[in-house]
């Protein structure tokens, strides 16, 4: 691992608690997902919520789920921004 990703992480979990090997767990399960699987992209987003300590309600689950499934992915950082604080 090179300097800049140790300090990346390190930088990741000062600001979230989540350990760098969490981190690359998602990574690598999503490498082969298919996100137009409902049940697949559920579960992410339910594990990205519980890694961050953010609890997330069902009627926002369900937006976030139906922007990813329908391949309706905001392009930058911004819009997805707004999308999960909708």
């Amino acid at each position: 691992m090179s300097d800049f990703q140790k300090n990346l992480f390190e930088q990741i979990q000062k600001k979230s608690d989540i350990k760098p090997d969490e981190i690359l767990n998602v990574a690598n399960s999503v490498q082969n997902a298919d996100f137009s699987d409902e049940e697949t992209v559920r579960s992410l987003v339910k594990q990205l919520a519980a890694m961050a300590g953010k609890p997330i309600s069902k009627e926002k689950e369900d937006k976030i789920v139906e922007s990813i499934t329908n391949k309706n992915i905001p392009s930058d950082m911004n819009t997805l921004s707004q999308l999960f604080k909708k």
